[in-house]
């Protein structure tokens, strides 16, 4: 019988750099003993790069594609409406990981599976309802949200509408800002300091990320402007408390999204499951942690609730 062949794994991130998540996918491939072959293509937020990317995956004639992102994802598998237009990865199983939102978006129908013959993936976001009174409990004076966009991630766009109606159910007021409107590249990062004043001008009381690549590659940046207005961050990636200057994280580790994803990978290469009949993976394991010198300089502190089951960053 002949030797099994190596399996091609062909992995596009939307960030400059393999990353917590993206480390976490690779090493549980290469610890799982399973014969494959992780291909890494950095996108680095340039969605021009998604057509060669889909074209060297067919040549290389890759096992399965597994994407990185929202706007990876929808440049790479695309929704359900595009299945059938030769425009995106068909023919090849595909795993999408750090999606915010794979339903809104149209990648994928429902967390009982896909909807789609070749694609599965996972869930890691935390209920934003979850998040809000986590603030309140910070901050129980808490009236006005703010959240910085990249009018060009469409999962960023998701996280505005989602607060502009949560905010009249949940009753506080909401004050979405686009860093850079007109410019269909990337933002320019200098804007987000004058972005964040505007912000600290219209009355909010506390900034959440929502969810932005843009934003957790230019973290230093964002997260020292808001503590220069006095504003806090809840973020929903924690190495924005771990690295820079966010208050406030509850989120899944990013090293076990990035494993979530690779089980994926797995269960369909190595134990031959149909993508259509995974279920969406969530990651439920969900952690707070506090960046305790932000709590300090701006004089909020987590209830002892919090203070309790998070870990601390000094």
């Amino acid at each position: 019988m002949a030797a099994a062949e190596t399996k091609k794994i062909y992995v596009v991130t939307w960030e400059h750099e393999c990353e917590h998540s993206c480390q976490g996918f690779i090493e549980t491939i290469e610890n799982s003993g399973f014969d494959a072959e992780v291909i890494l293509r950095l996108s680095e937020q340039d969605k021009s790069k998604f057509p060669g990317f889909i074209e060297e995956a067919r040549s290389l004639k890759a096992d399965l594609v597994a994407t990185y992102g929202t706007s990876v994802t929808l440049g790479i598998v695309g929704r359900k409406a595009d299945d059938g237009k030769g425009t995106h990865i068909e023919g090849i199983p595909a795993v999408f990981w750090y999606v915010a939102d794979p339903f809104g978006t149209g990648i994928a129908e429902r967390f009982e599976g896909s909807g789609r013959s070749h694609v599965a993936g996972t869930y890691n976001r935390v209920p934003e309802a979850v998040n809000i009174r986590t603030i309140r409990s910070i901050k129980p004076d808490f009236r006005h949200l703010g959240i910085l966009y990249n009018g060009n991630e469409r999962n960023s766009l998701i996280k505005v509408e989602e607060h502009r109606a949560l905010s009249k159910e949940l009753g506080y007021d909401f004050t979405a800002i686009e860093i850079d409107p007109g410019n269909p590249d990337a933002p320019d990062p200098a804007l987000i300091p004058e972005r964040m004043k505007a912000l600290a001008e219209a009355g909010v009381d506390f900034i959440y990320l929502g969810s932005s690549s843009y934003l957790r590659i230019h973290a230093e940046v964002f997260t020292s402007s808001a503590v220069e207005n006095g504003l806090p961050v809840l973020s929903p990636y924690e190495e924005l408390v771990r690295e820079n200057h966010a208050l406030v994280s509850i989120a899944a580790k990013a090293h076990d999204v990035g494993r979530v994803a690779a089980e994926q990978v797995l269960r369909i290469l190595r134990d031959q499951k149909k993508p259509s009949e995974l279920p969406i993976a969530q990651v439920t394991d969900y952690a707070y942690v506090v960046n305790m010198d932000v709590a300090r300089k701006l004089g909020f502190f987590p209830p002892v609730e919090i203070l309790q089951v998070a870990e601390t960053i000094h």
